[in-house]
């Protein structure tokens, strides 16, 4: 069955390529016309194919020729001549498929001609790479090539200003990593202004090492990570204030929503005690946001319903089962709150500020593509994730690389020392030897074994970059020796030196299998280029990790039973294909994997796609108001239909909750009154109120005229700068515990959904009301400035704040925070603490 399905697959490659030769033959054609311009005649061809496609000509029909002036500006710039079979690749490419091409078959010439021709629209085309030294390199070799057919090339970096990254992406064409892209877009959904953005919209990728970026990487999100408030002090302050507030006199409780609001008394005494002139000022928003989480930890959270107090601080407790979930916080500065309620140390919390993952930035792309030398065997994922085929190209040169059975010991110490006798023996003959290896420790043994040996070598671990493609560059020279873990040196070919192709070429030495294939086959990959001699063969072991994995007890048994000597080992193709089906269960396993994340990562990305869009739209807009209007509105429509429910009769409805509610957000004090809403229809309750509200807002704009525009952009980006940040960390503390729902019979994934979007939703409830109070309770000063709700630091990895907090040293859980003798009465009065209320105190 396996048989008939790789003839079909690979029947299939051909049809594809049978009919792309046809559009090769075409390309050909034209080169031969081509050939006869001038280079200023060549260069021109840009301009003409430019002026054509804002014609109305497509790239599919400028193509044939369009990749006849790259293939001869090649020629004529670079001293490189594409093949045909470089051709077919880049009409893959261009298709927004994955070219998959052997080692040494000249990928990055092959980006050059899709790269040309989808960079004549002007949109800009990025080429990502899997690190700044191979960016670096291909922008600097392959820029001489698009400079000399006169578009643009840019190089994107870590570490570059947003001046010299807005000049890199406003290029023709971008090199750049697969890091650096995606932190820019998020950066740039973090900017205050729109002329700090630096990326254009992303029209077409082209992604060299497409299985590394896309599949290997695919798990590990792109995180700006920050503390959002720096100081733990102000809730002290808060906490000790809040004791001594009433509640009816100083703020309001509605049992129903839960929602807390200060009073205008309330307001007062918070000004009084923090010297304040306007607690709505944009410059107290933390101040009002202390308060606001103060108070909802006296009067909404209860402790031993809510939450507990034991050795680990605050745990919160599971309203639906009851259990304590150990390692969730409220979010919002709440757990902050009541971590000051209860006198215990207020935990500084970094947060979330940003993240996505690789499989949804690059899903963005209007056009993607890819090329690598493995991705057949990942084809499935390809297709079902980014709807790109796997198309396999011939070979320029047949390949005449002798893959040699796996040869299996029963022990790794007699592995390595098989290894180290062959590598050995394989130097003195001066045939040039590369050792892969799956982990910096095992390349570290090997190197010490050989340094016994007295057998000079080099040892990469992918710790520099630039260091590591010029050894790579090197390892096919007579008598090298290169130890490498297997990612080392992707994107370098090996070239072999003199005289060793006589000697058989580059013998590549796999210490032990991973659990892809695809890995194993890079490993192979690295000898036979362009038809070169060379050879490849796995040493393995009964101990090696996969091994153990792959059920090898049965094998190891067999070995005992045969009274096999350790140094013996057994060379078979069965053996070979055995640990070759137990790979495909381990990379099914690893896909299953990955769409779990995925899935779960589409909630995140469907809010991030509204966030960003609403934030982008804020940016773009010269004026807000007919926004800020509407959430007026629906601010007011929600605190009505709150306390006027279907299912209650009129005289039931709670009229005082409303208008205290209305009188703390989008009216003041003694604004509105119970009488005014008794007998009417909640429609008619939400019109008379917004009028009012209207015409507060109404009144505010006259006044302060084109002022109040960059004001509303302001409270706008504040709002959904830190209820965004928020979000994601409740989200991701929700992703960490959700599949504990499996054991009560539900589906978590379906749970995540369904409480991600009523979060969701809150979130953007809150927005609304945190806006439209300050829009039109807050006083607009002049030159009002737009601020960062929090810095942010890049950060690459799953686990990075899991390891930071794990890092941080556990301080004992201590009671007893008290207020400093000379800092200000809670109670309001002006006075010191220890000459008010303080003065009976201890």
């Amino acid at each position: 069955m396996l048989g008939l399905l790789k003839k079909v697959v690979g029947d299939t490659d051909q049809r594809i390529v049978k009919k792309m030769q046809k559009r090769v033959d075409q390309i050909e054609t034209h080169i031969e016309d081509v050939k006869k311009l001038t280079d200023d005649g060549l260069r021109q061809k840009t301009e003409e194919f430019k002026e054509r496609y804002q014609n109305g000509e497509k790239l599919d029909q400028l193509l044939p020729e369009a990749y006849a002036v790259v293939s001869e500006g090649a020629t004529r710039s670079l001293g490189m001549t594409p093949f045909r079979v470089q051709h077919l690749g880049a009409i893959a490419l261009h298709d927004g498929d994955i070219a998959e091409m052997k080692t040494g078959e000249g990928k990055t010439l092959v980006a050059t001609m899709p790269v040309y021709l989808n960079a004549l629209t002007g949109k800009g085309v990025h080429v990502v790479t899997v690190n700044d030294y191979l960016a670096g390199r291909d922008s600097e070799d392959m820029g001489v090539l698009y400079n000399f057919l006169g578009l643009s090339v840019g190089l994107n970096q870590k570490g570059m200003t947003k001046l010299e990254k807005q000049e890199a992406y406003n290029c023709d064409i971008t090199y750049g990593t697969n890091n650096e892209f995606g932190f820019d877009y998020l950066r740039d959904n973090m900017v205050l202004y729109q002329e700090q953005m630096v990326q254009r919209d992303l029209h077409f990728a082209i992604v060299d090492e497409v299985d590394s970026i896309l599949i290997d990487e695919a798990r590990t999100p792109l995180i700006i990570s920050g503390s959002v408030d720096q100081s733990t002090k102000l809730y002290g302050f808060a906490d000790q204030l809040v004791r001594y507030l009433k509640v009816d006199e100083d703020f309001t409780f509605d049992e129903k929503t839960k929602n807390v609001q200060l009073t205008e008394e309330g307001v007062n005494k918070t000004e009084r005690y923090f010297q304040l002139d306007n607690l709505y000022d944009q410059d107290n928003v933390q101040v009002n946001h202390h308060i606001n989480q103060a108070l909802k930890a006296h009067q909404a959270m209860v402790r031993d319903e809510d939450y507990v107090v034991d050795e680990d601080g605050v745990v919160i407790v599971d309203q639906f089962t009851g259990r304590l979930m150990k390692g969730r916080r409220y979010g919002d500065g709440l757990h902050q709150a009541i971590e000051a309620k209860e006198g215990l140390p207020i935990q500084k919390e970094s947060m979330t500020l940003a993240s996505i993952t690789f499989q949804n930035y690059f899903r963005m792309y209007e056009k993607l593509a890819g090329m690598t030398g493995t991705a057949k065997t990942e084809e499935e994922e390809f297709r079902n994730v980014y709807q790109m085929n796997v198309t396999s190209i011939p070979t320029n040169e047949p390949i005449v690389r002798d893959d040699k059975s796996d040869l299996i010991y029963k022990t790794q110490n007699a592995k390595f020392k098989a290894a180290a006798d062959q590598i050995e023996e394989l130097h003195e003959k001066g045939q040039p030897v590369l050792v892969g290896t799956a982990s910096v420790d095992t390349s570290e043994l090997v190197s010490n074994m050989l340094k016994k040996r007295r057998v000079p070598h080099d040892v990469l671990n992918a710790k520099n970059h630039e260091n590591e493609a010029k050894i790579i560059e090197n390892a096919g020279e007579r008598g090298a020796v290169t130890i490498a873990t297997n990612m080392a040196g992707r994107g370098t070919d090996i070239k072999l030196g003199n005289g060793v192709r006589e000697l058989g070429g580059l013998f590549v030495l796999g210490t032990e299998r991973h659990e892809s294939r695809r890995i194993d086959n890079q490993l192979r990959g690295r000898s036979g280029r362009q038809g070169d001699p060379g050879a490849s063969q796995f040493y393995l072991s009964m101990e090696d990790d996969v091994m153990r994995r792959f059920g090898s007890e049965n094998m190891y048994n067999m070995m005992e039973k045969l009274g096999m000597d350790e140094d013996q080992p057994i060379e078979s193709r069965l053996v070979t294909r055995a640990v070759e089906k137990a790979q495909q269960r381990v990379e099914g396993r690893n896909q299953d994997s990955r769409k779990q994340i995925l899935q779960y990562d589409d909630v995140m990305r469907e809010q991030r796609d509204i966030i960003y869009a609403q934030r982008k739209e804020v940016l773009e807009s010269e004026n807000l108001s007919s926004i800020v209007k509407d959430m007026i509105k629906r601010v007011i429509e929600r605190g009505v239909q709150a306390h006027t429910p279907e299912d209650e009769v009129p005289e039931d409805w709670d009229l005082e909750a409303i208008v205290r509610y209305m009188n703390g957000t989008v009216l003041f004090e003694g604004d509105l009154s119970s009488d005014e809403l008794w007998g009417k229809e909640p429609e008619e309750m939400i019109e008379l109120i917004n009028e009012k509200a209207k015409a507060y807002y109404d009144e505010k704009e006259a006044s302060y005229g084109e002022e109040m525009r960059e004001f509303e952009k302001v409270i706008m980006l504040r709002a959904v700068d830190r209820k965004w940040m928020n979000h994601i960390d409740q989200m991701d503390q929700l992703r960490q515990g959700i599949h504990l729902r499996a054991y009560g019979q539900n589906d978590p994934l379906r749970d995540y959904k369904f409480e991600g979007f009523n979060m969701f939703e809150e979130m953007i409830n809150n927005i609304e009301e945190e806006v439209v109070t300050y829009v039109l309770k807050a006083e607009i000063k002049e030159n009002v400035e737009r601020e960062t709700v929090a810095e942010g630091e890049a950060v690459h990895g799953n686990n990075t704040e899991k390891e930071r907090k794990k890092n941080q040293k556990k301080q004992p859980v201590q009671r007893g925070q008290t207020i400093g003798r000379n800092d200000p009465c809670p109670c309001g009065s002006g006075k010191k603490y220890k000459q008010c209320c303080g003065q009976n105190a201890g």
